[in-house]
């Protein structure tokens, strides 16, 4: 099922042992579209620190009662690595991070998340990575860190960007649709409310040429017909398979 990122902000974090806060934003990986951690408020018990938390240990979204079911104690999240969220998350934090956890590395494989396609979703925690590495191990992960993109990106700075046809401006971001068992971003959804009297419409990111951060804009690479041609979407209604195959069929028409 598909989930908007924007309503992940405010659902409560339900640990094992009690609650540890309220979900605010993600970070997505902007090579592969998928979203990599939500960002948690994490309230009084830990002097309002933010936490980030793994879709690794995430195995439920609860839309009926409005929390994610995080499958950690609220001593582990405590004592995991801790993150500035104001700075950019780098993959130097994101290798201590990941091995305090014993989560498989997403960068590390040819899948969605690494050696898998699915994230664990909280269903088969794996051991923390006490023993050390051996050196060439963690040479090859520093050569790594050094080389990859410096940092994910933020949904709530991405929402509000413009957005740029081949052919001219189409509107802003103002949302992003999710898999709930993969996390992959399916669709940005963009407002044309001046230019298509304030209709939704849905961008693949396979129609995603570019993202010019400097001047806060997304580039896509088919037409202004091309996106008033699209298949309606209404924020209130949930996506068939045949309305989505009818939305990937009708941009690959056009590209």
């Amino acid at each position: 099922m598909l989930c908007s990122i924007k309503e992940l902000d405010g659902l409560v974090l339900a640990a094992r042992d009690g609650e540890i806060g309220h979900a605010r934003e993600a970070y997505f990986d902007d090579a592969r579209w998928v979203v990599r951690h939500v960002v948690a408020e994490a309230g009084s018990w830990l002097l309002g620190r933010q936490v980030l938390i793994s879709p690794h240990a995430i195995s439920r979204i609860d839309r009926a009662h409005r929390k994610l079911d995080v499958a950690l104690t609220k001593k582990q999240i405590k004592d995991a690595p801790g993150i500035e969220t104001d700075q950019p998350v780098s993959r130097q934090y994101e290798i201590p991070y990941y091995d305090y956890y014993g989560y498989p590395y997403y960068w590390d494989g040819s899948g969605l998340w690494g050696a898998g396609a699915l994230p664990l979703g909280g269903e088969s925690m794996l051991t923390p990575r006490d023993a050390p590495l051996p050196r060439e191990a963690t040479e090859a992960m520093a050569a790594a860190a050094r080389d990859a993109d410096t940092h994910l990106r933020s949904s709530a700075e991405v929402i509000g960007y413009h957005v740029e046809a081949s052919d001219g401006a189409i509107g802003h971001i103002d949302d992003f649709l999710f898999d709930d068992r993969s996390w992959q971003i399916r669709y940005a959804v963009v407002d044309t409310r001046n230019w298509l009297r304030g209709r939704l419409v849905l961008i693949t990111p396979a129609s995603i040429s570019g993202i010019d951060w400097n001047v806060r804009r997304l580039h896509v690479k088919v037409s202004r017909d091309a996106v008033k041609a699209s298949p309606p979407y209404e924020r209130t209604t949930t996506l068939s398979d045949d309305e989505e195959r009818r939305i990937q069929r009708h941009y690959e028409g056009w590209s």
